[in-house]
């Protein structure tokens, strides 16, 4: 069924009906104040960390509820609903709604009993606090009473865990008053740190545009006994009883009553956030002037939009369109600010970044934002420890130069990561690539940057002893050690365990390093990197190919994981498309590996992370065997991985199956399909469920996955061929042979180029001619100098 479709224009995605298969979701704000709110208003809030920063409550693995509620009440004849179709749930054929997901930004529309209504929610740019503006039209021919009312439902205290179930603290450290248009929250008053009565942990709930009729700061006195969400006593009374909260739990309901006129409009606007009393009055004046939320409104517009104007693609498919243009793009720069800190899935414990997810969540903006990713890329060096590899979480705290290791036990008390995992460090190489290829800056490479526990050095010195770390920890076979985790959290090879995909970006990390010594001329460590790059591959090649695949590891035992002689997990996804990224199959390797992927791991939502599922027959340290069969890293549908196999068929020029990869996998392509896939159709999710699932295709894990990047990186540098290096730009695309015409709009380093790709007699890769602003040049390839402020590019495939 089809709840929804996406409007290019706008770059929105707009819900039609409500009652969708799960909470469709959006993202408002930064990382100093964060906002997600449904399709249905539920959601929470925070300052800095879901798990130590909530405002907000919200019942997670449930009915998405609480939320931002605004409800709506007809005085005269007593009937009542809200501004979003849940709580109160009307009945649809009365009920009209709309809800448009915007770049950081919500607005619902609904129809209801002759007045029409519009929620609108959004986080101002650069602010620490939230807006929800109501608008209300009465579109009968007689002057209407209504009243209209705001609920926010507060945690007693910020840290998560403890406002759940420390009850015998939590339930008796709060207060709420109600001062002048507002209702305050304070939190440990009068503990000895409050000045004037301020712990900095106050919160508020005000109201601008109209004066407030009655209100509530007690959770039970709104709601009222045996009472609920949907129908709250003082919403079916049309009065709050201005009862505030005392040692029990907290809220914020205002409550004003309106007249309107047949036609006439009118707006309020309520602000929340986590301020005191004086600076709540400060925020609050400036929407005494309804009008400024217009301008901040089209403030977050105009900064977004600019964001995602930097690549504009135009092709046959629409859906691949919506995604790379907006949605994809909209989801990696979430991602990129909010890594796995806190979604409907993710309570928001985490309390830092994790290394991995962090570098390979920069790929997906680089070329929309290089120098924001930059900013990024420095952080997260930091993070890298003396010895060559990363800290596996970053504290958001991050001190670089003071901090312990997993070496320390005080690192693993404090973050519950043991030991360090094999990949993290290697996920630079590509980053670094990406950012200098789409810059051109090559001087970043002698940034000085220090270590996570102590001393500096360029980034050229960082990225090698991130080769050192790893030609440092090789197993029997002197291939990487898989450690505590490769990036399969799931599949642990023994401390001294060989990882084959690790083996493969050491490979590919050591080419892109090598690139970067001989542009410093630093011969000696050239034949180093040529001498141990040959070894390294001689034994990928003797140790892991197997007829028509690549194996996943060999355990320190010497058992090999990944073989075809296995009953159950004898394919894996990941060796098959690294051999091909890090350019160490041949291609008559490639080939056949390419084709025993589709051939044993293709279905038609996408391609699985490997099968058969464990369920018997699972090695000592395959943890995927905890989950169902089909499920997560058991078997199922691994969405990051997905992107990485699209790439590897673009550089292979098989257009037609990185395009069938994209289409299975692709969340736009199943916005028709949405009752089976239940996550929302414009935002990818961590896995989908396979073959021996009984609900094959049904998606999990929304928003916050590595999925964004990959699948990013895969279109653009794999589909459609964009890959800059230090000195220009190759062209190289990768469609589907029915793909007559493409156009691409991308700045480059400042320039306008846009590229037409024509392709007449249906080619999957390759090409005849290429011309820059009409010259025909020898190659595909776009030497930077050569570009003027803006450029035409002709590719004839």
């Amino acid at each position: 069924m089809n709840y929804g479709y996406f409007d290019n224009i706008n770059r929105e995605y707009v819900i039609t009906r409500p009652d969708t298969p799960a909470p469709w979701a959006n993202y408002l704000g930064s990382p100093e104040y964060g906002a997600i709110i449904s399709n249905n208003a539920g959601g929470y809030s925070f300052v800095k960390s879901g798990a130590n920063g909530r405002i907000l409550r919200y019942q997670f693995n449930s009915e998405d509820k609480p939320g931002r509620y605004l409800y709506i009440r007809d005085d005269e004849t007593k009937d009542y609903w809200s501004a979003s179709w849940q709580p109160v749930g009307k009945d649809m054929s009365t009920y009209k709604s709309e809800c448009h997901h915007g770049t950081a930004y919500t607005n619902m529309i609904a129809e209801y009993a002759q007045i029409k209504s519009e929620a609108l929610y959004y986080v101002p740019l650069n602010k620490t606090y939230e807006v929800w503006r109501l608008k209300l039209t009465n579109t009968s021919d007689k002057t209407r009473k209504i009243s209209a009312f705001a609920y926010a439902e507060f945690t007693n205290e910020n840290n998560y865990e403890q406002d759940q179930v420390n009850l015998q603290y939590t339930l008796f450290i709060t207060r709420t008053y109600f001062k002048e248009n507002k209702i305050v929250q304070t939190i440990n008053e009068n503990c000895n740190n409050a000045v004037n009565g301020s712990t900095g942990k106050e919160r508020f709930l005000g109201l601008a545009g109209a004066s407030v009729t009655s209100y509530n700061g007690d959770k039970a006195a709104f709601l009222g006994r045996y009472h609920s969400y949907g129908n709250p006593i003082a919403v079916e009374n049309g009065m709050c009883d201005n009862v505030l909260n005392y040692n029990s739990n907290g809220c914020g309901a205002l409550h004003s009553a309106l007249t309107i006129e047949p036609g006439e409009t009118k707006e309020l606007v309520f602000v929340l956030g986590q301020k005191n009393n004086d600076d709540a009055d400060v925020i609050l004046k400036q929407y005494e002037d309804i009008s400024f939320v217009e301008t901040e409104l089209q403030e977050l517009k105009d900064y977004w939009h600019s964001q995602l104007e930097n690549l504009n693609v135009t092709t046959p498919d629409s859906a691949f369109n919506s995604m790379i243009n907006t949605w994809n793009a909209y989801q990696c720069f979430i991602t990129f600010i909010w890594s796995r800190a806190a979604s409907f899935i993710y309570c928001g414990q985490r309390n830092g970044y994790g290394y991995r997810d962090t570098v390979q969540d920069i790929q997906g903006i680089i070329h929309l934002n290089p120098e924001l990713a930059a900013e990024k890329i420095r952080f997260m060096i930091s993070a890298q420890v003396d010895n060559g590899g990363g800290l596996p979480l970053v504290k958001y705290d991050h001190n670089a130069g003071h901090e312990d290791t997993p070496d320390d036990a005080s690192y693993v008390k404090a973050t519950g990561h043991p030991a360090y995992r094999a990949d993290d460090a290697l996920w630079l190489f590509p980053t670094v690539y990406k950012y200098i290829g789409e810059t051109g800056n090559k001087a970043f490479l002698d940034e000085v940057i220090p270590y996570a526990n102590g001393g500096e050095d360029t980034i050229y010195e960082h990225l090698k002893r991130g080769i050192g770390f790893s030609m440092e920890r090789l197993g029997d076979h002197k291939m990487p050690a898989g450690l505590h985790a490769d990036w399969n959290d799931c599949l642990r090879l023994g401390k001294k365990g060989e990882s084959s995909f690790v083996a493969m970006q050491l490979y590919y990390a050591m080419t892109i390093l090598k690139e970067y010594a001989e542009d410093k001329k630093d011969s000696e460590y050239i034949a180093y990197l040529t001498q141990i790059q040959k070894e390294l591959g001689d034994t990928i090649q003797k140790e892991c190919w197997e007829e028509d695949r690549f194996v996943r590891g060999i355990k320190e035992d010497g058992q090999v994981i990944g073989s075809k002689k296995d009953i159950e997990a004898n394919m894996w996804l990941n060796p098959q498309s690294w051999a091909v990224i890090s350019g160490l199959a041949t291609k008559e390797q490639a080939e056949l590996a390419l084709e025993s992927v589709h051939r044993e791991l293709n279905t038609p939502y996408g391609v699985r992370v490997m099968a058969p599922s464990f369920q018997k027959h699972a090695f000592e340290g395959a943890l995927a065997l905890l989950f169902n069969p089909s499920t997560k890293e058991n078997g199922g549908i691994f969405s990051q991985p997905q992107g990485w196999i699209i790439l590897a068929e673009s550089l292979m020029g098989h257009g037609n199956r990185a395009y069938e990869y994209f289409r299975e996998s692709s969340p736009a392509s199943q916005n028709d399909n949405a009752d089976v896939r239940l996550l929302e159709p414009y935002v990818h999710g961590q896995f989908t469920e396979s073959t021996e699932s009984p609900f094959e295709g049904r998606s999990h894990v929304h928003w916050l996955t590595g999925t964004a990047s990959t699948v990013m990186v895969g279109c653009v540098e794999g589909m459609l061929g964009l890959r800059p290096d230090a000195d220009g730009l190759l062209v190289q695309p990768a469609i589907p042979s029915e793909w007559k015409e493409i156009t691409i709009d991308k700045v480059f380093r400042g320039k306008k180029i846009t590229i037409k790709v024509e392709n007449p007699d249906g080619a999957e890769g390759g090409y005849k001619e290429f011309y820059l602003n009409g010259e025909k040049m020898d190659k595909n390839y776009i030497p930077a100098e050569s570009l003027k402020d803006v450029n035409e590019v002709v590719l004839k495939m």
